[in-house]
């Protein structure tokens, strides 16, 4: 017996989903008697207030009965977006295809459950004449770590906040420990870093044209600089480790004390364990900024979010003893910078925040060696010169 919402067909920035169909699909994959109760869109942050307003993707919660017993799953596809290298049909299948082998062989992931497409008469059905992939997905318990750092905007630093920064650096470590000798996997990333579509010039493409805090002429010296370290690391063939990708507040979802769960392992299996890094501690970053400009004439990375950088660093650096990161981590930096910097993705932030983190992804493009006392420094005197060499 199938069951399922009478309610109209569900739109995902692509194909209808009919629910009648999506309830049939179901009870195939699950094998099982299957009634679906709602299908909504994922929310991100409950009642909070989320500064980022673009992504990837568009989840969709669907709430049913599996032989009676209320279950929980995810719809997951990448949206049909201009540009990011999403523009095809067959981009945003690989992201599925991609997504169920590599969520399920990476700890702590919520599980993949299975690959379907949508038709264009929104039935759930076979690849033959799919509109869109997508992928089911369990749904992961916690609450986003995005929310731990809004909390620390105005309320006291706790010792779970320490602990939880030192629980992802270590964890990173073991997920780094793995290491992989195949030099094209380690050059595609590198490669990756400077000319995908996500990635830094594909982001650079998707800033508004003649936009005043990064004007086209400083988009070009960002590029060359970038190509520059795309040479440079190159060789380091022997860095080639397990990696998620993705590795941000909004993809980690912490339950009681330490205990997390990780979602959307991107861009490969393999890569720079720098990538990991950079995505993490940059919002430590971001969040002490945005801290600091909210303050009258404040500048600089606010407590406690200048400490739990350090702390997440320094933990990660005395798990893994890796004395080469700090060579590598400026081009990965400057990437996570310009994202975080971007006004469609972080549409409401104030120019002085946005100042300093373009400030900051040039001063890392530029940079030959990370030096993290001195980022603070910089931050504190107001912003980064802009001096090319």
């Amino acid at each position: 017996m199938l069951t399922a919402l009478s309610s109209p067909s569900v739109a995902n920035d692509g194909a209808l989903i009919r629910p009648e169909a999506l309830a049939g699909y179901l009870a195939r994959v699950l094998r099982a008697e299957v009634e679906v109760v709602a299908v909504r869109p994922l929310s991100a942050g409950g009642a909070a207030a989320d500064p980022k307003e673009f992504g990837y993707g568009g989840p969709l919660e669907v709430e049913c009965r599996v032989d009676g017993a209320r279950r929980l799953l995810v719809i997951s596809r990448a949206r049909p977006a201009k540009g990011f290298g999403h523009d095809y049909p067959a981009d945003r299948a690989w992201q599925a295809l991609y997504g169920h082998h590599a969520y399920n062989s990476f700890p702590r992931h919520a599980k993949s459950v299975d690959v379907g497409i949508v038709r264009e008469s929104g039935e759930v059905l076979s690849v033959a004449d799919a509109a869109e992939f997508f992928q089911l997905v369990e749904k992961a318990p916690g609450s986003l770590y995005w929310l731990d750092l809004d909390r620390l905007l105005s309320h006291p630093v706790r010792a779970l906040d320490s602990d939880r920064a030192r629980a992802l650096a270590s964890f990173l470590g073991q997920v780094h420990a793995e290491k992989r000798d195949e030099p094209t996997l380690y050059h595609r990333r590198i490669r990756e870093l400077v000319g995908h579509g996500e990635c830094v010039m594909g982001i650079l493409d998707s800033y508004p044209r003649h936009y005043p805090l990064l004007p086209s002429a400083d988009c070009e010296i960002i590029e060359h600089l970038m190509v520059r370290w795309r040479w440079r690391l190159r060789e380091r063939c022997r860095r080639l480790s397990r990696v998620h990708g993705d590795f941000h507040p909004w993809n980690l979802l912490f339950g009681d004390g330490t205990e997390f769960s990780v979602l959307d392992r991107s861009r490969g299996e393999w890569g720079e364990p720098a990538d990991d890094v950079s995505a993490l501690a940059v919002n430590y970053l971001f969040f002490g900024v945005r801290k600091s400009c909210a303050a009258a004439g404040a500048t600089g990375v606010a407590e406690p979010f200048a400490s739990l950088f350090e702390l997440f660093l320094q933990t990660y650096l005395d798990a893994t003893g890796d004395g080469d990161l700090l060579e590598v981590l400026p081009p990965f930096l400057a990437f996570r910078a310009l994202v975080i910097a971007h006004p469609r993705w972080y549409p409401t932030l104030s120019d002085a925040t946005r100042r300093s983190l373009l400030g900051f992804a040039r001063a890392m493009a530029e940079a030959r060696v990370f030096e993290p006392h001195r980022t603070l420094e910089f931050f504190a005197r107001g912003g980064f010169a802009w001096a090319v060499r």
